[in-house]
């Protein structure tokens, strides 16, 4: 197997390929050679695991994956770089690529017909461009996997495994902890992607968690708060929510008061506790919020 972190490798494929990078598309392939089987390894590739991986570039990933996985399924939305997997994993059988956006996937479907009776987790180095999109396409399916591990931009991996009621938290942060428990496993520095980006990287880990989404009675409304509230962060709660649910500044006051809040606190003070108490109590008293 040729070996795909090499500058001269990538180089002789793009040549036979006609392959150019597409600025686009996110496409910046690694080549620290360690990044890749540190990915695989976190990423629960192992026996008994089908692996769904999101972009593949030439495959350097894909290999890792299709090394210790059961069965590997790749999305990959560039045609150009289908006929080079072809020769770079033409020695996997447990390898598969599917030529279409992976926000046009009926991802659930996928699993049932790729992976029966297998376990499922996602690995992938996520283009920055569509970072949130994906993880919030890949949280909001609700799918039946055991880990998301994704490469992100550093800046993002911060925001999204912040703690809540921190400064670093955002409204994606609390999306992520309504479905799970994010952590950052390692750090990726810009020298290790050809071409090389103008910030470094990070490794994440998601793994499903259903606490709050039982805790917690409505969902449509707990992301409405959310996205009210960190939509205007440097206002008060009271002033944000009062503005995006179109309720009184006074019985915002009064939720406030029965949640254990402050009617001065603001968004990135509250934790998971907080925000579900404040949910919960305004689907309580209807008189206050009308439900659909």
């Amino acid at each position: 197997m040729k070996n795909l972190t090499n500058i001269s490798v990538i180089k002789e494929l793009s040549e036979k390929y006609g392959f150019t990078f597409a600025k686009g598309l996110g496409q910046n392939f690694i080549i620290n050679p360690s990044v890749c089987p540190k990915i695989a390894e976190y990423g629960l590739a192992q026996s008994g695991y089908g692996i769904i991986e999101i972009g593949t570039g030439f495959g350097t990933l894909s290999a890792e994956l299709a090394k210790r996985a059961e069965k590997v399924a790749a999305i990959e939305i560039d045609p150009r770089l289908i006929p080079v997997l072809d020769e770079t994993m033409s020695e996997f059988d447990n390898f598969t690529v599917i030529n279409k956006d992976i926000m046009k996937i009926d991802l659930n479907e996928l699993i049932k017909n790729e992976f029966d009776g297998l376990k499922t987790a996602v690995c992938a180095n996520l283009p920055y461009y569509i970072t949130s999109p994906v993880i919030m396409l890949l949280l909001e399916n609700e799918l039946p996997v055991e880990a998301i591990t994704v490469m992100v931009q550093k800046e993002a991996a911060q925001r999204l495994c912040a703690e809540m009621g921190t400064r670093d938290c955002g409204a994606i942060t609390a999306a992520v902890n309504y479905y799970g428990k994010a952590q950052t496993l390692f750090q990726v520095s810009r020298g290790s992607f050809m071409p090389s980006p103008k910030v470094d990287s990070a490794v994440i880990q998601i793994k499903p968690d259903y606490e709050y989404r039982k805790k917690i009675k409505d969902k449509a409304l707990y992301f409405k708060i959310i996205k009210g509230a960190f939509a205007q962060r440097r206002k008060t709660l009271a002033n944000s929510l009062s503005s995006a649910l179109s309720i009184s500044k006074e019985d915002i006051y009064t939720i406030l008061g029965e949640s254990g809040l402050d009617k001065n606190a603001r968004c990135e003070q509250l934790d998971m506790e907080h925000w579900t108490k404040l949910t919960n109590n305004f689907y309580d008293l209807p008189q206050i919020y009308q439900k659909s």
